[in-house]
């Protein structure tokens, strides 16, 4: 057998595969697919959930003395977080349920796309409907409990912040419920003890619910709204509250991200 007549080897090479995305160019890709998605099928929802805070609001109003007291500032950031824990919590542990068990984690999961991307963006696309409800709720309760309206920009650090630690609590529950139903039924559960723990003023519980109260993530953004509306707001305290809120939302946002690796490589 001559050269001419001995077959040419064949070499295969694999083609080179994209490379990753960064973090935070993937994550504002996230946000932005996720906030187009989420205007047109959850806008009706954040109505609901602002007129919600409303109308507990009205209902508290008829218990509770307008003024400078504890209770008034409890029920009012109480009302006003409450949008946020509805939204970021409650909706997000239905949506990402869904996902699971739809299938639809299996497209992200094909996309060179970081895990916390994917939490985060859709987190962060999730807390930002909260904003314009969760201010409404805070005018209007202000106004009606005769509380000053000077500091409510306090909630632009308060809405993100309780706004993170909800969201990773509803990922994580949507992602790591066995059946959709379940999230759903987590997202419910989280929501009303949000209602429940966090509008009722402290002063009224008894001992073994406040320390349930202290383990609610949103507890610390009720309680540093809450203390703006006092004559002369201790700020300090303000940013203690705030940075215990933004350790909670951390600390959740990673549970979330290992939730996601988890659902999406059994």
């Amino acid at each position: 057998m001559t050269l001419l007549d001995r077959p040419a080897a064949v070499t295969e090479t694999a083609a080179p595969l994209a490379p990753a995305a960064r973090l935070l160019p993937a994550l504002a890709a996230v946000y932005r697919a996720q906030l187009a998605r989420a205007r047109v099928a959850r806008i009706p929802l954040l109505f609901v959930a602002t007129f919600q805070s409303l109308g507990i609001l009205v209902m508290m109003r008829g218990v509770v003395d307008a003024g400078e007291n504890s209770a008034a500032r409890a029920v009012v950031a109480g009302s006003s977080v409450l949008v946020v824990a509805f939204v970021a919590l409650n909706l997000l542990a239905q949506y990402f349920g869904k996902l699971r068990a739809t299938g639809g984690l299996d497209h992200y999961a094909t996309l060179p796309v970081p895990p916390a991307a994917v939490v985060l963006g859709a987190a962060g696309a999730y807390a930002s409907f909260t904003v314009p409800g969760a201010l409404v709720t805070a005018a209007v309760g202000a106004v009606m409990f005769s509380l000053p309206l000077a500091n409510l920009w306090v909630l632009l650090a308060v809405v993100p912040l309780a706004g993170a630690a909800l969201s990773g609590l509803g990922a994580a529950c949507g992602l790591l419920a066995p059946r959709q139903e379940i999230a759903t039924l987590l997202g419910q559960l989280g929501m009303s003890a949000a209602l429940l723990l966090g509008v009722l003023p402290v002063d009224h519980l008894p001992q073994a619910v406040r320390w349930l109260r202290d383990l609610l993530p949103s507890t610390y953004g009720v309680e540093a709204f809450a203390r703006t509306f006092g004559p002369g707001p201790d700020w300090a305290a303000v940013a203690g509250d705030l940075a215990v809120c933004a350790a909670v939302g951390l600390a959740s946002l990673t549970l979330a991200t290992w939730a996601y690796r988890r659902a999406t490589t059994r």
